[in-house]
């Protein structure tokens, strides 16, 4: 996984998004409009010059540093003491100077051990400095679109992850919990929470860690946790069933769900719903309109109750299929499709909500599915797919947002991250009236955007699935299980 997760610009307005207003993300006094517009751009356009040079402050000091211990370097040395001497003063001087690269020794055992050394003495590097800047600036951008994040208690909180002092963070984030309660307040922080986790990273003793403040600070999505660093490796071993996919018969309530199913989008969110997260998805076959035969292949998302159970959908499956496309939920899908007989070829259109529009878009960005079958859209929902691209080209993508939902943020793409998306896919976004996570991510609460307040955005999303009009021949629900 690169650290660097760029895409083209947008030539159009791809994104749309349903309200935005707030204060100034600067001085936190009101402005006009336009000029909110204008801060917030020029304050996301800042952020990605200083971490382009915090990016380049630190590849210089690693290779500095390596210059300083390069076995090169004692060679010279033994020829030319003098200029040994003169040469490693100057690299010493460079990497630890507060005008320089003020302690910045990285890379090889000798740059990581130094390193080590200046975070538990809290020595900041000016690449670090500079990359803690750069977050600042985001979670300024994100709180002129998002004013809950200008209010004074989550400033309060913001301000003291941004200066590394952990016992105001701690007393600050108390403080907002005991405002809002837990979950408002996770909601209150969710536009910046890749950038408030960086900063966490980035500022504290542990230099393990570091690469998760990085790769996020880089546009990519991290492979390691934020806190130990552990490495996403792990959970391979964690989520290494073979999947296995069953025939199940749909209970009465998901037949009475599935009786009433349309080429709608919002039915498809209901029916998502209505299979739940403990393992069902559906395959449906239509008979459509223009004579061919398509099928649908409908994902729902995880499930919170245990961090691991016998299905796909469960928490580290999650984190899995974030940070790696063959997991067991695609492994599962995968033997759906061969079970069911879906031939060769055969048109398939993939929906998913959280887990399962994450799944949807690993199952497109496999070179084998993609080769097998024609995977006509991929439409996710709450869904953290921003660093993945589908194999095929044409592959249609449509990506639904509720701007309370966290989960979408966790591919580091948040509000004011400078990195966008591919200028062909759908991104519709929107502010609704369910502010509280994990109510904002629930199926429901998009079903009832959909219906309600962001009607015209449905009409925009079905009229790209015409191609799948016509009658419904069968829904088969099917059991995954990890092994």
């Amino acid at each position: 996984m690169t650290p660097q997760a760029t895409a083209p610009s947008k030539p159009q307005s791809v994104t749309e998004q349903s309200s935005a207003a707030g204060a100034s993300a600067i001085d936190h006094r009101p402005r006009t409009e336009k000029g909110q517009a204008t801060e917030t751009e020029l304050l996301v356009a800042a952020s990605v010059l200083l971490a382009d040079a915090a990016l380049t402050a630190r590849q210089a000091s690693a290779e500095l540093t390596g210059a300083l211990s390069s076995w090169r370097t004692g060679l010279r040395a033994l020829r030319d003491p003098a200029w040994a001497l003169g040469s490693a003063l100057s690299c010493a001087r460079a990497l630890t100077s507060p005008r320089g690269l003020g302690f910045g020794a990285n890379g090889g055992i000798a740059g990581e051990l130094a390193r080590a050394v200046g975070n538990l003495t809290y020595r900041r590097p000016a690449a670090v400095t500079m990359a803690v800047d750069a977050f600042a600036m985001r979670i300024a951008a994100a709180a002129a679109a998002h004013p809950n994040l200008d209010t004074p208690c989550a400033r309060r909180l913001t301000d003291a992850m941004v200066r590394g002092d952990r016992l105001e963070t701690l007393r600050a984030l108390s403080a907002l919990v005991e405002r809002l309660g837990v979950t408002r307040a996770l909601t209150t922080i969710s536009p910046v929470i890749m950038e408030l986790l960086a900063l966490t990273g980035l500022l504290d003793e542990n230099p393990v860690n570091d690469d998760f403040s990085w790769v996020t600070l880089a546009g990519g999505i991290p492979a390691t946790d934020p806190f130990l660093g552990l490495p996403s490796s792990l959970l391979k071993h964690l989520n290494s069933g073979a999947g296995r996919a069953e025939r199940t018969d749909a209970d009465p309530i998901l037949a009475a769900m599935l009786a009433g199913s349309d080429n709608d989008i919002v039915s498809y969110v209901n029916d998502i719903g209505a299979l739940g997260n403990h393992g069902l998805v559906l395959l449906r076959r239509v008979a459509c309109a223009d004579g061919a035969v398509r099928f649908v292949l409908l994902l729902p998302g995880t499930s919170f109750g245990l961090l691991s159970n016998s299905t796909p959908q469960d928490v580290v499956g999650a984190f899995d299929g974030l940070l790696r496309i063959d997991t067991t939920y695609t492994r599962a899908v995968k033997a759906l499709l061969t079970r069911a007989g879906v031939p060769a070829g055969a048109e398939l259109m993939l929906i998913g909500h959280s887990l399962g529009g994450l799944t949807a878009m690993n199952l497109a960005s496999d070179i084998g599915v993609a080769s097998e079958y024609r995977i006509t859209h991929v439409i996710a929902l709450g869904s953290p797919i921003d660093a993945k691209r589908p194999a095929d080209h044409t592959t249609q993508v449509v990506s639904l947002l509720n701007e309370h939902d966290v989960i979408p943020t966790l591919d580091g793409r948040g509000p004011a991250s400078p990195n966008d998306i591919p200028e062909h896919w759908l991104e519709l976004a929107w502010l609704d009236e369910t502010y509280d996570y994990p109510l904002s991510h629930a199926p429901q609460a998009y079903s009832d955007s959909l219906r309600g307040a962001q009607a015209p955005l449905r009409e925009r999303v079905n009229a790209l699935l015409r191609p799948y009009d016509g009658a419904i021949t069968a829904n088969q629900p099917y059991m995954l299980r990890d092994k």
